[in-house]
């Protein structure tokens, strides 16, 4: 037991070594923070160099009493966020709306003729208000709309979720005037509440002094969680990815015929999962180190849940283990680099489809999906880390049930890629069917 356990530690230094040394895991290092976080970073860099092009909008006018309403919102929008307070610079582009009256005759070729400018860039989009928008509670029949935006700008328009807002007052604002309501009183009906999102009140449990509740920033209750689970798929993917090419170079290299007269294959698969959770623990430590000072330099230190840090490094353990093997098993099944690329997007599955799900998971992370998905061994690390770090948390069982899973799912994944490993190793010619790889895991 102590030579087989020797043999597994000085193979595993030897490789971590080699590995860690190279240029590739340096620049992976850097590399990889920066393809995780680029949009971070672009968004920033956007805000930073905003595109100051006039957006113009034609506004066709059916009801003959919202455009001027409209431009003076507008108006109103570019004096308030389009320049700087203090340097007086332009930050944002300018909404500039045409009032477009109504042509006689067709109304589509007067469409065909706003579009047309759309195309040309005289116009960044046009709207048509029909006189249906000022009574949006009447039943419309079918083709008959209320309002119609039209534009070829694609993916998030801000210009149409402007709109929104201004249009709905503009149209209010005529229907009270028509009630009788004097103008001095739209601003008091029209002006929405604001709802202060707060923390909850608390008692000491030492003092006994209430704990008044704090305005709660959303921003950063978002980007605790979404850094923690990105930092974790990005060490998982980081130190585990290099093992599937790795096992399948060494096998074409007839390495591991050598290795095999001085240890078992156990012996070599159990060496290269842990010089992979080596790799794994190295870059984490580098990755987690910046992180605590970015926050810090950021002063956002309060906002990440350290009291998580030793769930993480649990579930980081768990994760590199199962997908090392998973991959040491899958690169012994492949005959060439082709082959195992092909296989890469099975490797990274268990860990990619729980950070696709991100979103519903933390709109409702105690529903009935983020649970059953946090209680499923292979997405238990990233699901369940994402809902222990929301502010409601979990209930105190379902971390350690999740936890028990990952063992039981990590100690029979492991067994079953190493008898897929031993046979494989040794397997050469056409790459092996998925009947083949199975019998080998039963059979061995």
């Amino acid at each position: 037991m102590t030579n087989m356990l020797r043999k597994i530690l000085l193979m595993a230094r030897r490789d971590y070594l080699e590995s860690v040394r190279t240029k590739a895991f340096i620049i992976g290092l850097v590399v990889a923070p920066i393809l995780f976080g680029g949009g971070i970073f672009g968004v920033a860099l956007m805000k930073k160099k905003p595109d100051l092009r006039d957006k113009r909008i034609a506004v066709l006018d059916r009801t003959g009493v919202v455009a001027g309403l409209l431009a003076q919102a507008a108006a109103e929008k570019n004096a308030k966020e389009a320049y700087d307070k203090v340097t007086h610079a332009q930050t944002a582009a300018l909404y500039v709306l045409e009032a477009v009256a109504p042509a006689p005759g067709d109304p589509e070729e007067q469409r065909l003729a706003l579009s047309n400018r759309v195309r040309s860039r005289e116009l960044f989009a046009f709207l048509e208000i029909w006189p249906q928008a000022l009574h949006p509670g009447q039943e419309i029949k079918a083709p008959a709309r209320t309002v119609g935006y039209y534009t070829n700008a694609g993916g998030i328009d801000t210009t149409r979720n402007w709109l929104r807002d201004p249009l709905n007052r503009a149209v209010r604002s005529v229907q009270l005037a028509q009630l009788g309501v004097q103008g001095s009183h739209f601003e008091d009906l029209l002006t929405p509440v604001a709802i202060d999102p707060l923390s909850l009140l608390a008692r000491d449990a030492k003092t006994g002094a209430l704990q008044q509740a704090k305005k709660k920033d959303e921003v950063a209750e978002f980007v605790a969680p979404f850094g923690m689970v990105m930092l974790l798929t990005m060490i998982v993917m980081v130190g585990t990815a290099p093992m599937l090419s790795a096992v399948t170079e060494d096998k074409n290299q007839r390495i591991f015929e050598m290795l095999l007269g001085l240890a078992t294959p156990m012996e070599l698969m159990a060496a290269r999962v842990l010089a992979a959770l080596g790799r794994s623990l190295t870059s984490s430590a580098f990755y987690i180190v910046g992180a605590l000072l970015v926050l810090e330099g950021m002063a956002m230190m309060g906002s990440v849940p350290l009291y998580l840090l030793p769930w993480f490094f649990v579930y980081l353990v768990a994760d590199v283990i199962m997908l090392s093997s998973f991959a040491a098993a899958l690169g012994a099944a492949c005959n060439s680099p082709q082959d195992a690329q092909n296989l890469a997007v099975v490797l990274v599955a268990p860990i990619m489809i729980p950070f696709f799900v991100m979103m519903p998971v933390m709109t409702a992370p105690n529903g009935a999906m983020a649970t059953v998905m946090s209680l499923f061994p292979p997405f238990t690390p990233v699901v369940m880390l994402l809902r222990q770090c929301m502010p409601m948390g979990v209930p105190a069982w379902q971390p350690w049930v999740g936890l028990a899973g990952v063992l039981v799912w990590t100690v029979g994944g492991t067994w079953v890629a190493a008898r897929i490993f031993r046979v494989g190793i040794l397997m050469q010619g056409q790459p092996p069917k998925l009947s083949e790889i199975v019998r080998w895991a039963w059979a061995g």
